[in-house]
């Protein structure tokens, strides 16, 4: 069976006075978010779970990006290991991932993201991940549990400003 997983890094949040959790999406972060979102909904991809890391501008960018699916935000996961946790937070939470889901979706930011995107292939992923990007991997009759380094594939690289 094929596991499919979409990692995501959040889209443009605000700079500067908040502590870093508290950090909100900007305008164009919420735009950036639907768009993907919607890009996604109209090639026909479904996606099962949704991971977020506890942040507000991942857990934003979740939530805007399911809103384009017609799924409420109560379907978002929201896991203390994706905001501090290192490549090895995000690994645990894939791993955690319930085998009859066929696909997922991981919120999170750079640079453990990043990190834990090149952790899982050898491919090239192009280079550190830019604000609202999906890395799309695929991963061959393994169990959620069974994932780790190097056994995924890259089957694409989306970026906001590449989806027409």
């Amino acid at each position: 069976m094929v596991k499919r997983l979409y990692i995501v890094r959040h889209a443009q949040a605000e700079d500067g006075y908040l502590r870093d959790v508290e950090r909100n999406l900007t305008s164009k972060g919420i735009m950036q978010s639907a768009k993907l979102g919607r890009s996604l909904k109209e090639e026909g991809i479904s996606i099962g779970k949704i991971l977020s890391s506890p942040a507000n501008r991942a857990f934003q960018t979740a939530k805007v990006f399911l809103e384009q699916y017609n799924r409420e935000e109560d379907e978002i996961v929201v896991l203390e290991g994706l905001y501090g946790g290192g490549p090895r937070g995000y690994l645990a939470a894939i791993n955690g991932i319930a085998e009859e889901e066929e696909s997922a979706a991981v919120f999170g930011h750079n640079p453990d993201i990043t990190f834990f995107a090149e952790y899982l292939t050898r491919d090239d992923i192009q280079g550190d991940m830019k604000k609202a990007t999906i890395i799309v991997m695929e991963f061959e009759n393994l169990n959620w549990a069974e994932i780790s380094g190097n056994t995924g594939k890259v089957l694409r690289r989306i970026d906001v400003g590449t989806i027409a």
